[in-house]
């Protein structure tokens, strides 16, 4: 049972972990760039020392066979005069020099290939940490996109919200005024005077206004009475 809930511990653990690691995930990203960064100037920076150490044991080695060729010349003249022990002598220098000169060469070719190595280990990794800035900027402006276009996005759920209620008011309103026009005209056709004057207008009864042929009626009969 203890097993168990370590088991289950451990996995929440893991789970809260790779939970955190995502909401953080950009700026995580850049910090580990800047590692990577500072691990590659480190790289360049022993890549340039490896090739001054190189560049030195170089000019150590072209010193080493300068000094073994004036040696030989000096010694074949010792042998000339006959002087062996001087000749000797110069022989031993020179057989030390030579050891030194063939360490020398080893080293040279052991530095050329680290370095050879190392410049490719490095201009791979150059290559990987390019790819890895461009992902990051990439990654960073496409969550910029998303966070701008998740409150436009909210902002625009929004207003159709309020668009909606503000068309449902507007229409609420338009039926109830429609609703009381036609009640008013309805109230406006039932009223007394509406059917008085609708049935005067039909000719049952007096009239409610003097019409045009009423005026011309009464004034032919007062130019008639007048004549």
């Amino acid at each position: 049972m203890f097993n168990l809930i370590l088991t289950l511990l451990r996995g929440r653990a893991h789970e809260a972990e790779q939970a955190f690691a995502d909401r953080n995930a950009v700026p995580l990203l850049a910090q580990q760039i800047r590692d990577a960064s500072l691990a590659i100037q480190s790289t360049r920076r022993a890549i340039a020392v490896a090739i001054a150490q190189n560049a030195q044991e170089k000019k150590q080695h072209a010193v080493i066979i300068g000094h073994i060729a004036n040696l030989e010349t000096r010694t074949l003249a010792a042998l000339q005069k006959g002087d062996t022990l001087l000749a000797r002598e110069a022989a031993e220098t020179i057989a030390h020099l030579e050891a030194e000169r063939d360490a020398s060469t080893a080293a040279q070719t052991q530095f050329s290939t680290a370095i050879d190595k190392v410049k490719g280990t490095l201009r791979a990794a150059e290559a990987r940490f390019h790819d890895l800035q461009r992902g990051e900027r990439l990654a960073r402006t496409t969550e910029e996109v998303q966070k701008l276009g998740r409150v436009h996005i909210g902002r625009r759920l929004a207003t159709l919200a309020d668009a909606e209620e503000t068309l449902s008011r507007l229409r609420m309103r338009q039926a109830q005024t429609e609703v009381t026009t036609a009640t008013l005209q309805e109230l406006e056709g039932l009223a007394p005077e509406r059917t008085i004057e609708k049935l005067a207008n039909a000719g049952c009864g007096t009239p409610l206004r003097v019409s045009a042929d009423d005026v011309l009626s009464r004034l032919r009969s007062q130019m008639n009475s007048a004549a």
